[in-house]
């Protein structure tokens, strides 16, 4: 095959980038080439100078492809390796998915950010629970948290009119720009808003001349630096479909007013803004699709937790108060490395600990929630909150020592509200007021309100009764003493599927007096296995 056919050939084999990957995923023989072979999609302008090695290779490999897949099957193997292919193939996926259209084209270089906060004077946004101080410190939290960005400089400017595209005023405004053009360095602004509408985004971005962050696409950003799991990258993925699609309007908008924007593309029936729309749909389509099976995987981890009977506690609060150094603390787990960051953990994580009784239980170490965040962001995580729905007790862990507490609890609250937990949950919450080694003199005036420091181990012992009284009230559990006979399996039994507390009177008659904990549904499976009356 000479170089003009090879050429023609290629344009047609790359014309779109994830034609060939796509082809492959579909086709049982193209899986196994990609798996052999690891073959990339690459773009016709990087594949030019290798065309002839590249088809000149395929056939071979192709064929003792073919032949190794014939040997496997005559040999009659079983299905594992195909097994790892699959879940190679679906990591695959999802690491595209992750890497494709990231919408907030930040990149990974460092940045030194501008930081305002607009301070609404009155009307439905202002903040009565806070203050403008404590949220620009809040603001700074989180332009720290990333790598390699810092804080140029900042400052709080009164707006009475938040809903306007340019925010401010046209005095504020023009001082605000003033500022912001006079401060060397300057690479990117956080506005401390919620989220910004198309035509804000754009005005603001024209008028700084630098890239315009909100709430939501810098909580975004930080979601993405610490994603590691793949439920993590695709909730990330969809949350970020919305900015995607903002970005698709303005773009449309700009091509509109250049004559382009409505034009049909190469006879297909449709224009650029409807092809772009579509493919956001079908990328939408596919993160759902990976979200609902890893759902289903999660749900049958958590139905083989059931099965075992351990009660689950999952401990919830605003981020960077300190849920995992308490669940630490409170299993020993040295495989936890809390920091003193946040948004430190994006993913549930399950962690076993001992009450005072031996009682086994499961904590559930949950995403920390934060203040003015857009609906869709919650709703994006809904996979991961949904082990939180399932639990039999709920703890609200607070920083006791931050200036915004009882804004923070507020916040929490909400968010649980708007998640619909189920009204015994918010029924069982148990409070427990953290850090209070950082507070001299701290006294609780709630006596159901539980204060602790996780990270110098103080008040645990009273947590831990606490948390064993309610799971066997919100559980069902009940303590009972039942004559067992010594030389049968009932002790046995009853040590794998209840808490045993204390074994009394061995007597003559090789029988002895069990105190347990014991679920109703595993006595009932008691009595029924050794017909005890």
């Amino acid at each position: 095959m000479n170089s003009n056919k090879i050429g023609v050939l290629a344009k047609h084999v790359f014309l779109c980038r994830y034609a060939w990957r796509e082809l492959c995923t579909k086709h049982v023989l193209g899986r196994r080439y990609m798996t052999f072979a690891k073959c990339k999609p690459i773009r016709f302008s990087q594949c030019t100078s290798k065309l002839s090695t590249a088809f000149a290779v395929l056939p071979a490999r192709t064929l003792s492809l073919t032949a190794c897949m014939f040997k496997r099957k005559n040999h009659n193997t079983d299905n594992s390796s195909l097994e790892k292919e699959e879940v190679e193939n679906d990591e695959a996926e999802i690491e595209e998915l992750f890497q494709q259209q990231i919408p907030t084209g930040i990149g990974e270089e460092e940045h030194r950010v501008f930081i305002v906060h607009p301070d609404v004077k009155w009307g439905s946004r202002k903040q009565y629970l806070t203050t403008a101080a404590l949220q620009m410190e809040e603001a700074v939290g989180l332009v720290n948290t990333l790598y390699n960005w810092s804080v140029a400089d900042k400052i709080i400017l009164s707006t009475k009119t938040p809903e306007k595209r340019r925010i401010f005023g046209k005095g504020n405004f023009q001082t605000l720009t003033e500022k912001i053009r006079a401060t060397p360095g300057v690479t990117a602004v956080f506005v401390n808003v919620e989220r910004f509408s198309p035509s804000s985004e754009k005005e603001l971005q024209e008028a700084w001349g630098v890239k315009v962050l909100d709430r939501y696409s810098l909580v975004l950003h930080i979601f993405r630096c610490n994603a590691r799991t793949k439920e993590a990258k695709l909730q990330i993925s969809l949350a970020e479909i919305p900015l995607l699609r903002s970005r698709l309007r303005n773009e449309v908008a700009n091509l509109d007013q250049q004559g382009g924007g409505s034009r049909y593309i190469m006879g297909s029936g449709e224009t650029l803004y409807e092809m772009q729309q579509r493919l956001l749909k079908e990328r939408e389509l596919k993160i759902r699709s990976a979200l609902e099976r890893l759902r289903r995987k999660r749900h049958l981890l958590r139905s083989q937790r059931k099965h075992r009977d351990f009660p689950i506690v999952s401990v919830m609060g605003y981020t960077n108060c300190g849920k995992t150094t308490l669940i630490k603390a409170l299993t020993g787990d040295a495989g936890l490395q809390p920091k003193d960051q946040l948004f430190a953990t994006l993913d549930v994580t399950v962690h076993a600990g001992q009450l005072p009784s031996h009682m086994t239980v499961l904590y559930i170490d949950t995403i920390g929630f934060l203040s003015q965040l857009p609906h869709q962001l919650i709703d994006s995580f809904s996979a991961t909150l949904e082990d939180v729905t399932h639990s039999d007790l709920l703890i609200h862990v607070r920083d006791i020592s931050h200036p915004e507490t009882v804004n923070q609890k507020v916040n929490v609250l909400n968010v649980l509200k708007n998640l619909q937990i189920p009204e015994r949950l918010l029924n069982s919450i148990i409070e427990v007021h953290n850090k209070i080694d950082l507070i001299e003199g701290y006294e609780v005036s709630d006596p159901e309100v539980i204060p602790i420091s996780a990270l110098k181990q103080h008040g645990l012992e009273l947590l831990k009764e606490k948390i064993e009284e309610a799971v066997v009230k919100y559980t069902g559990k009940q303590t009972m003493t039942l004559k067992v006979q010594l030389n049968s399996p009932q002790l046995a039994w009853l040590y794998k599927e209840a808490t045993v507390q204390a074994v009394d009177n061995v007597g003559d008659d090789c029988t002895a007096n069990v105190k347990v904990i014991i679920s109703q549904a595993a006595y009932g499976r008691y009595r029924k296995l050794f017909q005890v009356t």
